[in-house]
Formats: C-alpha cells, structure tokens, sequence
C-alpha cells in the first residue's frame, strides 16, 4: 500500500499540554495502546522540556510548539493539525485505558447526531469525577456559589453537578469537561471550534452550548474510562488560576443569558465573592482550584 492509498484516520487524539512533562510522557504512553490512528502533542509555552522528551520517547508523534495562548486555542490549533473525522481532545495529566480512544471514536461515528461524547472519568483513586454537568441558570449558580463549598450535597450544586445520577449509563448532559471529550469534526468545525476568547476554564461549557443550540447531541457514555489527576498545570498558580476561572464565567453568563445592567453588575459582585471563597477555602483545605470548583 501506497502512502497515498493509506485510509485516511477515523480518531485523533490532541494532549494541549503546559508544563507537565512527566504528566505529559505517562498520557503518551497510555495511548500506545488506545486504539488512536494519530496524535498530537501542542505544548502551550512550557518551560519544562516537555516536547524534548517527547520528541526523544516519541518521535511518530505530531508535536506543535506555541506560545502560552491558553487551552482552547491550543487544541483548536491541535485539532486543525490532524485529519480524523474524530478528535479527542484531552489534558496531558489523563490516562487511557486499552482501546477507550477507539470505543469513543466508533461511539461517535456510529452516531450521526453526536458532536461531543465524554468518557467515564475517574480520579487516580478510582474515584469518579463529575465530568458532565447542567448549565446553571442564575439561581442555581448562586445557590451552588454561595454553598458549594460548605455544603456540597445542596439541590443547587446537586442539579449543576448531576450527583443524583450514577454515571453508569448513557446519558445526553448539558457540557462535558475538556480533560477528555471526543468531537466530531464537522460539528467542532461547524461552531469554530472552542472560543479564543477563554485563556481557560469554561470553553468547555461554552462549546457544548454552542454545539447543542448548533443541533448536535452532547452525550455522556460510559463506553470508556479516562483517569485525571485534576489540575496539574493549574494548581501552582492558584489565585490566578482562579481569577482566571470567575473572568470566564463572565463571559459565559453574559453570552448565555441576556440580562440587564443590574442582574449582570451583582452578577460580577457574585463571581468576586466565589473566588474569594474557593481561594480561602483552599488555603485552608489545602485543595487545588480544580477539585474546589
């Protein structure tokens, strides 16, 4: 077979990665045996020697170097260099399982009106992380801001996080985490990919709205399992991470739900509380931004 008779790739995967090289080589090494037809590491401005290591553990992969412009830019970039029908796109601190990125390319691909489909995700404990949440509306964002923290089975935070379901079955969600969703390329392309208007956090929700008021399905489906360690670019830069995170959320209210002067000034009264909160409750829990949000 020639290089040209080649059938072209049913599933890639992008890892957007900053800093977290040895997150980075052990992701990579999960994948030898996921069942990926390409992959593509975009290093997002690390400093780290992340692409150096690759480049010498892992020369087949495509490896793209940019300044630190972010995870949602860095994986449209990522997306726009493979040529799979469909991509995932992952964190670079995630583990595949045998054969889970080939189970969430077929689930896709076997399903016309799917644009995003999110694995199982669990926490390096085995716990299972909440990857497939319900867009808030105002008063559920409020009663989860306000008691999140301090009372984490409240029906606010339950609602948002979908805790009363056991995320063993099928389930079409609102949005899916970008620590690992797999996209259908034409929807992503569709709805331009993710927003580059989100440094990070948050252009995870913003695509899957964009994508779901676009038509398409946005399913959560058990068919695989992804482990994430949560935050391991993020957690030494908290009180940044966190501003970062409240500026986000602003703009993701702003687009989704037209309000007025005053609702969108306590709005931003609201979100400067929350950080707030979540940076002294981390301090004194001792928790990353990412497992307090």
């Amino acid at each position: 077979m020639t290089h040209t008779d080649r059938p072209s790739p049913r599933t890639a995967v992008v890892v957007v990665n900053h800093n977290t090289r040895d997150d980075l080589l052990t992701c990579l090494e999960s994948l030898g045996d996921a069942g990926a037809d390409e992959i593509v590491v975009v290093d997002s401005g690390s400093s780290d020697g992340s692409l150096t290591a690759v480049s010498q553990r892992h020369p087949d992969v495509q490896r793209v170097a940019l300044p630190n412009l972010g995870f949602g830019r860095s994986a449209n970039v990522g997306v726009r260099k493979s040529a799979a029908d469909v991509v995932v796109v992952t964190n670079a601190d995630t583990v595949f399982t045998p054969g889970s990125i080939a189970r969430l390319g077929d689930y896709v691909l076997d399903r016309p009106d799917v644009g995003a489909a999110g694995p199982k995700v669990v926490f390096p404990d085995g716990r299972l992380q909440l990857s497939a949440r319900a867009f808030p509306d105002i008063p559920t964002a409020i009663g989860h801001a306000l008691l999140g923290l301090v009372w984490r089975d409240n029906p606010w935070t339950r609602r948002y996080r979908l805790t009363d379901w056991d995320h063993e079955s099928e389930r079409d969600v609102d949005w899916l985490s970008g620590c690992c969703v797999a996209l259908r390329r034409t929807a992503f392309e569709e709805v331009d990919g993710f927003d580059p208007a989100y440094f990070m956090f948050v252009e995870d929700v913003d695509l899957c709205w964009r994508l779901g008021t676009a038509g398409w399905r946005v399913v959560f489906t058990p068919v695989a399992e992804v482990q994430h360690a949560v935050g391991g670019s993020v957690g030494r830069k908290r009180v940044r991470m966190v501003a970062e995170h409240a500026r986000s959320l602003d703009r993701f209210f702003a687009r989704r739900y037209r309000t007025g002067l005053l609702t969108r000034g306590l709005i931003r009264l609201g979100l400067l509380g929350w950080a707030g909160s979540v940076i002294a409750w981390s301090q004194v829990r001792g928790r990353t931004h990412g497992q307090a949000a």
